[in-house]
């Protein structure tokens, strides 16, 4: 029966592959379409008092990463379909995997603002399920919340974000902000708009300095860091800086602003590659690089700038997604991922030999793989540029030089390298497990051989989708001895350099990383044991265990924020007239007095349960005398059982006897806020008399609650037919508040 279920389960998994590939086919059949008439909206009514629709749009940017998406989706269904061959939240990993895609492709065709925001959270929540997959191993659960947190933290600025630029603009369609680019521009909250999304778009692609968080998310299975990592989850931040560019993009601040944010990243990134030995955490500070020179050109005004961003994402997608399913071949192969374990693997391993070297040869820019294409139009951007050309050209010709080493490491260590000992014979993966990286590092090929088609069909409806400009963009294998010819050459020759040199490298950068005091990673650590030594602090002052303190504390905001509230409004003291009482009402008010007296200053515990007893009585005395004798009898069934209540349990509480105690200074604390919040609340409600009361509610219950509700009791038509539904929740509290009396009466009898 066991074995019978694990093979149905395999065979789901694998079944599910259809998914992926179905939107992928989807998403190619709309390629012509968007290339040949630009976008096409579908708007459907969600919250129409708000003027929030559930909008959607398809152009040639949406359409370009849903492809990457569900593409990259597709291979790797079919690879954690084996890789993940027995595991027994199989049917979990994929729905969350799945579930993942679907928030992406939604986030990338959102044309509503807080659509896009909905599905941005959902991103990061089955983010946070995946990294955080393998939930018994600390590391795991640790990883999972930091992206948690970060990302989390960036939506919520995000959101902020969002509602000011509807503010501005006055609506939530991200189209209809198109053209008021202008009047945004020169609002004066256009600074705070710019920085919110920043915020929100740097935690997602991990700019600096919320970086730390991607290679700590490495601790995920390697399907996971493929799709998220590589192709899709941080590629959020790239899509949203592309959407935006149109509306916030052109004016110093962004270009200055991106253009410096991600030549850190990059270089960044790329140096601390360099001091890694385990794959996965070369592969994810590689893609911080990455994401940091996609920052970078987003940042830029001309069309070769923005061609050479979405060229290098597309470029990054296929070799990046390629090398950490390798990584995950390798480490589910021989049981290790770190470089000075591994060698030997070309003979035992051929064809994951062969997607390995297609994605690294693709990744340091070698001639005739789409990477070269997407390094020859980085260096065109960087020069085209008015802003800083210098900066641009002289970080991405640093960081590709150093990922040009980064991928000849890759190669020759594992494959090439002296062989190393296994603990067991290594042998090549199964077919549907290097399939997936064999296309992908083949598809770098084949676009760097027809890089035209490319630019045609994928890359340049992309860039026209957010770059109104009547500049063909056209990819070419040659363009010539220029500038960016150069300057390609000059990288392999660095990257040749940091190669023959990167033993020394390593050390000196690991042992340098080590030193620096302050990292991003260390301040955030310290923030969140900061929340935890704030949260320990406020839980010793304010949940000691005293029920006298969480009721003072209680009663001493209420007085201190309603009270300042009310003096901070007020035009003056209320009226105070005295009230027309028969003799036997005033009779009955210094009876409460005098018990409330004596509650103040008795010592005698009975004495003291007896006057609340009488307080409550009088009060429903009085209700009764001025006509209201349902309000009286609950009064007095409410008061009765409490004063059982309350003698029940102070009598056998520890310490209780005839006598109560307490300091002089706690007592006249609790004297002055008593009587405090009896002035304010008699205060309140003396203003409110002295006003006009607005009478429209009360006209509509008596109006309809005869002729509607058929009832001639107003209060119980309230409760019952036009409030029934907090009534019931009323209804529901109490109940289980006894319920939970009742059980712990029972356990104690039991004891």
């Amino acid at each position: 029966m066991a074995a019978s279920l694990k093979h149905r389960r395999e065979w789901i998994a694998r079944a599910s592959c259809v998914l992926p590939l179905g939107l992928f086919l989807g998403a190619c059949a709309l390629v012509p379409a968007t290339a040949a008439d630009g976008s096409h909206r579908l708007s459907l009514p969600w919250i129409p008092e708000l003027g929030i629709n559930l909008s959607f749009m398809l152009d040639g940017l949406s359409v370009f990463f849903a492809l990457i998406i569900s593409g990259i989706g597709f291979f790797v269904t079919v690879y954690a379909a084996d890789y993940l061959h027995g595991h027994r939240h199989t049917g979990r990993f994929f729905v969350f995997l799945h579930a993942f895609m679907l928030s992406m492709l939604g986030l990338v065709t959102a044309d509503n603002v807080i659509a896009l925001f909905v599905f941005w959270e959902l991103t990061t929540i089955f983010s946070y399920l995946l990294i955080g997959f393998e939930h018994e191993e600390a590391a795991s659960r640790k990883s999972a919340r930091q992206a948690l947190l970060v990302t989390g933290a960036g939506g919520l600025a995000l959101l902020v974000g969002f509602l000011l630029l509807e503010m501005i603009s006055g609506t939530y369609e991200i189209s209809r902000m198109i053209p008021q680019a202008s009047p945004i521009g020169a609002h004066p909250l256009y600074g705070a708009v710019l920085f919110l999304i920043f915020i929100g778009a740097f935690t997602k692609s991990a700019q600096f300095p919320f970086h730390f968080w991607l290679p700590n998310a490495m601790a995920a299975p390697a399907p996971i860091s493929a799709f998220l990592h590589s192709a899709t989850m941080v590629k959020g931040g790239i899509y949203l800086l592309a959407r935006f560019h149109p509306i916030l993009g052109g004016g110093g601040a962004w270009t200055c602003t991106l253009m410096i944010i991600g030549a850190i990243t990059a270089v960044g990134g790329a140096v601390l590659a360099m001091g890694q030995s385990d794959l996965k955490k070369i592969l994810a500070y590689t893609t911080i690089t990455a994401l940091g020179i996609m920052t970078m050109f987003l940042g830029g005004k001309t069309t070769p700038s923005l061609t050479a961003a979405m060229t290098f994402l597309l470029v990054h997608s296929l070799y990046k997604s390629a090398l950490f399913l390798v990584a995950g071949i390798i480490d589910h192969q021989t049981g290790t991922r770190r470089l000075e374990e591994l060698g030997g693997l070309l003979r035992p391993m051929p064809a994951t030999a062969f997607a390995a070297a297609a994605a690294c040869l693709s990744m340091a820019g070698f001639p005739l793989f789409f990477g070269f294409i997407g390094k020859e139009i980085m260096y065109k951007g960087a020069l085209a540029e008015a802003m800083c050309p210098e900066l641009a050209a002289g970080a991405a010709v640093l960081s590709n030089a150093l990922m040009t080493a980064v991928g000849a490491i890759l190669v020759i260590r594992p494959f090439l390298g002296r062989s190393a000992g296994y603990p067991a014979p290594v042998r090549e993966a199964g077919v549907f497990m290097w399939c997936g990286p064999v296309v992908l590092g083949g598809i770098g090929i084949i676009f760097g051989i027809v890089p035209d088609f490319v630019g045609r069909w994928l890359v340049g409806p992309a860039v026209h989708a957010f770059h109104f400009s009547v500049e063909d963009i056209g990819l070419s294998l040659f363009h010539g001895i220029n500038e960016p010819l150069l300057l390609s050459m000059l990288t392999l020759a660095m990257g040749l350099g940091f190669y023959l040199t990167h033993r020394r490298l390593f050390q000196w950068i690991k042992s340098a990383s080590e030193k620096i005091p302050v990292t991003a990673e260390r301040v955030y650590d310290g923030c969140v044991n900061g929340v935890g030594r704030l949260g320990r602090l406020q839980t010793r002052i304010l949940q000691n265990g005293s029920l006298h303190r969480y009721f003072f504390i209680v009663a001493a905001a209420f007085l201190l924020s309603v009270g300042y509230g009310f003096l901070s409004r007020a035009q003056g003291f209320p009226e105070v007239v005295p009230p027309d009482l028969a003799l036997r009402q005033w009779l009955w008010v210094f009876g409460i007095t005098a018990a409330v007296i004596t509650v103040l200053v008795t010592r005698i515990l009975l004495l003291a349960i007896c006057a609340l007893g009488v307080i409550g009585a009088g009060l429903a005395i009085l209700f009764l005398s001025f006509g209201a004798p349902d309000l009286a009898l609950t009064q007095l069934l409410v008061e009765t059982l409490t004063v059982v209540i309350v003698s029940m349990i102070l009598f056998r509480l520890p310490g209780a006897g005839s006598e109560t105690k307490g300091r002089l200074s706690r007592r006249l604390f609790d004297g002055l806020l008593a009587a405090g919040s009896g002035v304010l609340v008699t205060t309140l409600l003396l203003a409110v008399l002295s006003t006009e009361l607005d009478r429209t509610i009360t006209a509509f219950f008596e109006r309809n609650s005869y002729l509607v509700a058929h009832g001639k009791n107003i209060v119980n038509v309230i409760l019952v037919d036009f409030r029934s539904m907090d009534t019931l929740g009323e209804i529901v509290v109490v109940a289980t508040a006894g319920l939970a009396g009742y059980a712990l009466i029972q356990n104690r009898r039991r004891e």
